[in-house]
């Protein structure tokens, strides 16, 4: 049943009757105006929905087309820790065990589905089941742990696994609420994913007595998360709305409304399921009124209008009745999953219509109706990063090539799912490191540009709150006698207006924080010998601030072998480097084993040297992609010859600035989480912030108060953690978000003095070496941060493709003479240190002097040969 404070007048209805024929876009009051149109202005709406639907049909190439997806149920488990009070498909332990069933389908039974659902020509395996029910019942925690599961997303991992090995049909997950951690550990096994919106009314979730109240996993925010971070995550997503359970018509338009902010910014989801609510015996909703046909006709008509051409819009075919010419009109393109073999496990009253039958009732419709797969044709020409490459061979096995649809006649058979034969061979541009300083980028831009990074129009909206100027009211002459008397008593409103300083009072500031610096690590400036090895640029993460990432087609991309990984190791040891640091895009082909390879290669051919490498995204890479949790993948890459990480892929740990500047990094709280996992496992990491972009002050006080408590939480337990803070000066040129018109030009001057002594003085007294960044402040620019608080250079680097790519002027390449020139410059005496800041055995520090100067005709690295 729905509920509306008001009945629209017959003007307001032929007012939003007539936006909607002539193409206006409509808003929340129109929109729940022609959410209650009804005979003949029903008629009229659907007619303009009709129209929407067909020039989409015609756009996409199969104009006159309806389709389906023929496709088996598989219940995994009906455990749940939620209480939809209108839900029949979940029970409880005792009625399992009392029909004689398990907690979960064992993986017999489940494969006996699939094979018969293969048998008879399906394609798709839809995965269904309750939110974590881990959490709610011992029971379903017992037998995950007694079957060797951690959780149940490990076992719907493992069994969509065995589905694509031995059965061929494609995995369409719906295991509820998802984190971003989830979709990278399961997309490697499911073209497609999804999870009903249903609705953004909170009020159905938290007040006593509404269909979702005590299920955590309705709350709409929850749930409006999970639609963004299946976009961050490039996969292909369904979603819907559920009609008819106590919304207002204005809050099944919000719920439109919302859906198709998240489909603008990230172009992710792939179909909107609109479904009427059913009553069902045995259920606390079982007396509420079914929604009406005609209700569900207008909330169809309503949400294509607001959709658009290229929306994908389904009705479940068993929940129309007779009614199918009229859904058909109102602006349907999809039925959906309609299964030969096995019931409607949500609606089991309701069974699926006969595909021959459900054929003839869209043909008296006036259209064709088509298998697809349950990946959407548009993604599947849009390959990678929409389609995991271990998963390309099945949907290749069964997608027509010309259309994207189901290939007529094929069936399914079992294919093998694994990672490539050889992850890392050399090929592209593997001269780049030393080319970009000489020959430069192709070109300034990716010509993916436009569709890539999500909706640059919304993206400007969502930066807008974050760019927001600041006013700052407190009094800097007594914030600055708080801070040179003891920074730890700064509060945030001192530090903020600290951070804002300029002119005298910024040049007191930085004499402040360089005099801490002289009494916590005095006037000795240090720096490192060592080699950056990016091993591949290929990457489809879609960072906007990032000019490095390529596709793998693109003039500028490379990838390395772990022969030249090594060979460039071998060289920086020859020149007197004490570490390689070494990252790289997330390739889809690398395995999450490959990061072991690359360490493991490095150090058997130069056993002494220090291997710094792999980003927090690089882990969380490796470890979804093996299965394995951070913890225990750290652990192997330690064994493997890991000694500590970078800190980098912090960017500001603050989402409302992270999620404009990548598309599809890791959250804030999951760096956080892995960096500290580290920590605790003895392998230390530096830390970063990269500032001058779309953020404020604001945001870097919250991220350096982060690294400061994180570094304490350290010390707490006596671990030893963080090893420096890194300034990294955003460089514009090149950058997407930049060329796009959001971000700004980099940060001024002024910023760079600012939040380098600000480091100094926030993060006291936790972290203690403060860095700066020679490759994008030039020499100038890192001798005034010495004289602001940094103690710290940095490294020779040898090679510096990032911030090259980006646009940064001043190389890739500092000699030992160069970087004691910049501390010179400074008035400081210098010195050679290890990547833990500790002595350089003579040894090296000898052989770095004897080959300095000489170090650049050692660069190239072509073909594997040194």
């Amino acid at each position: 049943m729905t509920t509306s404070p008001s009945v629209p007048t017959a003007n307001a209805m032929r007012r939003a009757l007539r936006r909607a024929e002539t193409g206006v876009a409509l808003d929340v009051s129109e929109a729940a105006v022609l959410l209650q149109a009804r005979g003949a202005d029903l008629e009229r709406l659907a007619g303009a929905a009709a129209r929407v639907r067909d020039a989409g049909l015609e756009a996409a190439g199969r104009p006159g087309v309806i389709t389906y997806s023929k496709k088996v149920f598989i219940p995994l488990t009906r455990l749940c820790r939620d209480r939809c009070h209108y839900c029949t498909f979940v029970t409880v332990p005792g009625k399992l065990r009392r029909a004689g069933h398990g907690m979960f389908l064992s993986p017999d039974e489940v494969l006996d589905i699939a094979r018969q659902g293969a048998a008879l020509g399906c394609k798709e395996a839809l995965f269904t089941l309750g939110d974590k029910p881990e959490d709610r019942w011992p029971e379903a925690r017992e037998w995950l742990e007694a079957e060797g599961y951690d959780d149940t997303l490990a076992y719907v991992r493992a069994m969509a696994v065995r589905v694509l090995e031995e059965t061929g049909l494609l995995p369409h997950l719906n295991p509820g609420v998802m984190s971003w951690l989830d979709f990278q550990r399961l997309k490697p096994v499911a073209p497609s994913m999804g999870m009903m919106l249903e609705t953004t009314a909170t009020r159905l979730w938290s007040e006593p007595g509404g269909p979702h109240h005590g299920s955590p996993d309705k709350e709409p925010a929850v749930r409006l998360r999970v639609l963004e971070d299946a976009g961050r995550s490039n996969v292909p997503f369904t979603t819907g709305l559920l009609i008819g359970i106590g919304e207002t018509y204005e809050e099944r338009a919000e719920s439109v409304f919302a859906i198709r902010a998240a489909a603008r910014t990230y172009r992710g989801i792939q179909e909107v399921i609109v479904q009427n609510f059913r009553a069902k015996p045995d259920t606390a909703m079982r007396a509420m009124p079914d929604a009406e046909l005609s209700e569900l006709a207008a909330a169809i008509a309503v949400t294509r209008l607001l959709l658009g051409p290229a929306a994908r819009i389904q009705a479940p075919p068993n929940l129309v009745d007779e009614e199918y010419a009229l859904i058909v009109r109102a602006g349907i393109d999809d039925w959906g999953g309609v299964s030969p073999l096995t019931p409607d496990h949500v609606n089991p009253e309701r069974p699926w219509p006969q595909i021959d039958d459900l054929a003839a009732r869209t043909a008296a419709a006036g259209f064709d109706l088509r298998e697809r797969l349950t990946i959407y044709p548009e993604f599947i020409k849009r390959g990678e990063p929409w389609l995991d490459p271990r998963l390309l061979p099945h949907v290749t096995a069964l997608a027509d090539p010309d259309t994207g649809l189901a290939r007529p006649g094929a069936m399914p058979r079992g294919l093998p799912w694994q990672e490539p034969d050889e992850p890392l061979t050399a090929a592209g541009r593997t001269d780049l490191h030393r080319t970009i300083d000489t020959e430069g980028r192709t070109s300034d831009r990716r010509d993916d540009f436009d569709d890539v990074y999500g909706d640059w129009a919304a993206l400007a909206e969502l930066a807008a709150p974050g760019k927001a100027a600041e006013r700052i009211d407190t009094d800097v002459r007594a914030a600055l006698a708080v801070a040179a008397d003891d920074p730890t008593r700064l509060t945030d409103d001192q530090a903020l207006a600290l951070l804002h300083a300029d002119g005298p009072a910024l040049d007191a500031l930085c004499r402040v924080a360089d005099d801490l610096r002289r009494s916590v690590v005095g006037d000795t400036v240090t720096y490192i010998v060592t080699r950056n090895i990016n091993f591949t640029n290929v990457c489809y993460t879609g960072c906007r601030f990032c000019a490095f990432a390529q596709r793998r087609t693109d003039a500028d991309a490379y990838s390395l072998s772990l022969d030249q990984v090594a060979d460039r190791a071998a060289q920086a040891w020859d020149v007197g480097a004490v570490e390689v640091c070494m990252q790289g895009g997330i390739h889809p082909d690398l395995p999450g084993t490959a990061y072991f390879d690359i360490a493991r290669a490095v150090k058997e051919r130069v056993p002494g040297i220090h291997v710094h490498a792999f980003s927090p995204m690089e882990i969380v890479n490796g470890a979804t992609r093996t299965g394995m949790s951070v913890r225990d993948w750290l652990t192997a890459a330690r064994d493997a010859g890991l000694d500590t990480i970078p800190g980098t892929a912090a960017e500001i740990l603050d989402d409302e600035v992270r999620w404009v500047l990548t598309k599809g990094k890791l959250p804030a709280d999951t760096w956080i989480d892995v960096v500290g996992t580290a920590h605790e496992l003895g392998i230390r990491s530096s830390s970063t912030m990269m500032y001058g972009h779309v953020d404020q002050p604001r945001h870097w006080l919250g991220h350096l108060r982060t690294l400061a408590d994180m570094q304490r939480r350290n010390e707490e337990k006596g671990v030893a953690g963080f090893t420096e803070f890194v300034t990294l000066p955003f460089v514009h040129t090149n950058a997407p978000v930049y060329l796009a018109g959001i971000a700004r030009p980099g940060p001024t001057a002024r910023d760079n003095r600012a939040v380098t002594a600000m480091a100094r003085l926030l993060l006291h007294p936790h972290i203690t070496n403060i860095q700066t960044s020679w490759v994008k402040l030039g020499t100038e620019g890192a001798a005034e941060m010495l004289r602001s608080g940094a103690n710290d250079l940095g490294g020779t680097l040898m090679e510096e493709t990032i911030s090259r790519m980006a646009g940064s002027s001043y190389g890739s390449y500092r000699s030992v003479a160069d970087l004691r020139a910049i501390a010179d410059a400074a008035g400081r005496p210098s010195r050679l240190r290890t990547t833990t800041y500790g002595e350089v055995a003579p040894e090296r520090a000898a052989r770095a002097a004897e080959a300095d100067g000489r170090l650049p005709k050692l660069l190239p690295v072509l073909g594997g040969d040194a």
